[in-house]
């Protein structure tokens, strides 16, 4: 597999005729993730902070290294994905031979336990969760996390296991948990505790239907962490409404003192403004609906899409809202400024009138 002795080393082999057609979409979505790629020949490799990875083009193969359990799990889960969602017309079947092939324990997941709760504002309530070995969440880049709940047709749910495409593998729905992601809000490894705050809110949503049951002693399973790392820049422009204020507040308090930019946040009244530990010198403007209904106020995307980025410098945008206020910003930053996906991160957190993975 040519690699060192002392790292972990598999690989799968592609029943795909096409690969090569496939090839730029996955180098882009591997290289979103701060892979630095190279390639020689047919081969086509990729250098993350926690492994490496690598496709064959000739054998139709593609190979994961890395020092330890963790590092290989999620080389594996990137190029798997990426694979499955881009060829997905071929129907690719994956399993992995080598170091950890046999392996059934799923290195993302974990079952956590509610330890504590309370409303930060009317609408927000923040959970704390206890669990055992969290160095993982605080890896890889990833803010997020899938929630596993039970549910009322659920109440006991089976936890996913580790497929032999290295991907997780769910139980029959009779016996799957419901899963949203979520934001790591604050993180303690060495305490084993994870916040994460909850929206509440009348409508479908398992989410904050069960964040406002929630009591301590109640288990949930957490997998994580997920979702494209941010990437350090000199300033920044974003936006977001509640559902992506936690992780917003999170970039504002762990980006470098020096950044610069503006966040605009919106919220559904004054009542919902939320301290945040602003370390840095992005400007914070809050943007009130009073009144109107969530995801019908086009305010916050007009202001993120006239904001005008510097000439100088390194710059980012990054977003988190409604579907559709994310596809104007998506389309501004994309399409009208020519911005690439390492320079932008438009999400949709949600989709109005349809429950969704994310967090709304």
């Amino acid at each position: 597999m040519n690699a060192p002795a002392s790292e972990l080393a598999c690989e799968a082999r592609l029943n795909l005729r096409h690969l090569p057609r496939y090839m730029d979409n996955i180098a882009d979505r591997l290289r979103s993730f701060e892979a630095d790629s190279t390639q020689e020949g047919q081969r086509i490799g990729f250098r993350f902070a926690f492994g490496d990875g690598s496709f064959d083009l000739d054998r139709l193969v593609m190979r994961a290294s890395a020092a330890d359990r963790d590092g290989l799990a999620r080389v594996k889960d990137l190029l798997a994905t990426a694979v499955q969602v881009y060829a997905k017309e071929e129907s690719p079947e994956i399993v992995w031979t080598g170091d950890l092939a046999g392996e059934t324990s799923l290195a993302q997941f974990r079952q956590m336990t509610v330890v504590d709760v309370h409303d930060l504002t009317p609408r927000m309530r923040r959970v704390r969760f206890s669990g055992e070995d969290l160095g993982r969440f605080a890896k890889f880049g990833g803010m997020h996390i899938r929630v596993l709940f039970p549910t009322r047709d659920v109440p006991d749910p089976q936890w996913p296991v580790l497929g032999a495409n290295g991907l997780p593998s769910w139980p029959e729905d009779d016996r799957r948990p419901v899963a949203r992601v979520y934001t790591i809000r604050a993180l303690d490894v060495t305490a084993g505790w994870m916040d994460v705050d909850f929206l509440v809110h009348p409508g479908e949503s398992v989410g904050s239907a069960w964040a406002m049951q929630a009591r301590a002693g109640m288990t949930v399973g957490i997998m994580g962490p997920v979702g494209r790392p941010v990437r350090q820049a000199q300033w920044y422009v974003m936006g977001c409404d509640e559902t992506g204020l936690p992780a917003l507040s999170r970039l504002l308090e762990s980006l470098p003192a020096t950044t610069r930019g503006i966040a605009f946040v919106e919220v559904a009244d004054i009542g919902e403004r939320q301290y945040i530990a602003n370390a840095t010198a992005i400007e914070l403007r809050w943007l009130e609906r009073n009144g109107a209904a969530p995801g019908t106020d086009p305010r916050l995307a007009e202001a993120v899409c006239s904001v005008t980025w510097p000439q100088d410098g390194t710059g980012f945008g990054w977003f988190a809202a409604e579907a559709e206020a994310s596809r104007i910003v998506r389309d501004h930053w994309r399409v009208t400024l020519g911005l690439g996906r390492d320079a932008t991160l438009a999400a949709n957190y949600w989709r109005r009138g349809t429950a969704g993975l994310m967090a709304g």
